[in-house]
């Protein structure tokens, strides 16, 4: 079932995310989309994240389906010209995968990679006008597709405490226009700041799924202010990260922190997004504590 349909339920939508191995063995990875399975709707499947390389996110998406797990198959524009990107987005078709989660993409010298040379012939915008013409029967050059066109359900990405915030809206404007249907959202760590966004983009009336990642340490947190745009992991966190190192090296204060920002800004919007970024473990125990529980039916 679309996330969308979830929504318009009145359910509140759980997603998580996994990143494929940096290799071909999938057991841990597999293992840890089983321990998160029962708790979410759906799991996202990264895209050579953060450009480092690993194994194809499609191979993994369609390995969480025939286990009856449901993915949601990120999309990067960095690796692929339109013609890559469209076979893949048919081949996740074929392969009964139906949620994407289109995206530009992080360049390549943030990678493992940093002499490889970046595609960026589309980007987050286009490449949802792209699939939007899959849909329509058509490739992007206008030719027809042979027998029924695929339907999917279509997602991007907007940071709501980007400062300033109006070009996040626009862009999201632009996306809503070519087809997008839900928003995951840059991890959240300030309340006041999304609920402001929330504010704004009531209008546009397409579900937000609030974005959490799994702090691991007070580093972890720097790096993210100091690196990532968009994200400001407030004084106080940083201080809770510190009070006990024990507890915040065993993920405890992690899950802690995540589970409180779900309560809080559950109100707000139709969905969180969790991004554990190795803690998979953790997500069960942080949506115990938060009390939102996936309803499947």
């Amino acid at each position: 079932m679309h996330f969308t349909e979830l929504t318009k339920m009145g359910k509140f939508v759980i997603t998580s995310e996994l990143g494929p191995p940096k290799g071909f063995h999938i057991e841990k990875a597999l293992h840890e989309a089983e321990l998160v399975w029962p708790h979410v709707h759906a799991i996202n499947v990264t895209d050579n994240q953060s450009s480092v390389m690993r194994l194809s996110g499609l191979a993994m998406c369609k390995v969480l389906k025939d286990k009856n797990i449901e993915p949601v198959f990120q999309v990067t524009c960095r690796d692929r010209n339109r013609l890559a990107l469209q076979s893949d987005i048919l081949s996740a078709a074929l392969f009964g995968i139906d949620n994407l989660l289109l995206l530009t993409g992080d360049h390549t010298t943030l990678g493992d990679h940093k002499d490889a040379k970046p595609v960026f012939d589309l980007d987050s915008v286009s490449l949802a006008y792209m699939v939007k013409h899959l849909e329509e029967g058509k490739d992007l050059a206008g030719n027809a597709l042979d027998g029924e066109p695929p339907k999917f359900c279509k997602g991007a990405v907007v940071s709501p405490c980007a400062e300033p915030l109006e070009p996040q809206l626009f862009k999201m404007e632009k996306k809503i226009k070519a087809g997008i249907q839900f928003f995951q959202t840059q991890a959240v760590y300030e309340a006041d700041k999304f609920e402001k966004f929330m504010k704004r983009v009531k209008e546009f009336g397409v579900p937000v799924y609030v974005g959490i990642v799994v702090l691991k340490s007070v580093g972890m947190a720097r790096f993210m202010n100091e690196n990532v745009a968009g994200i400001n992991v407030p004084d106080n966190i940083i201080e809770e990260l510190k009070k006990d190192k024990e507890k915040t090296k065993s993920g405890q204060t992690g899950i802690e922190i995540s589970a409180r920002l779900i309560k809080e800004l559950k109100p707000l919007c139709q969905g969180v997004h969790l991004m554990p970024l190795g803690w998979d473990d953790k997500v069960p125990e942080i949506l115990k504590l938060s009390g939102i529980i996936a309803e499947k039916g």
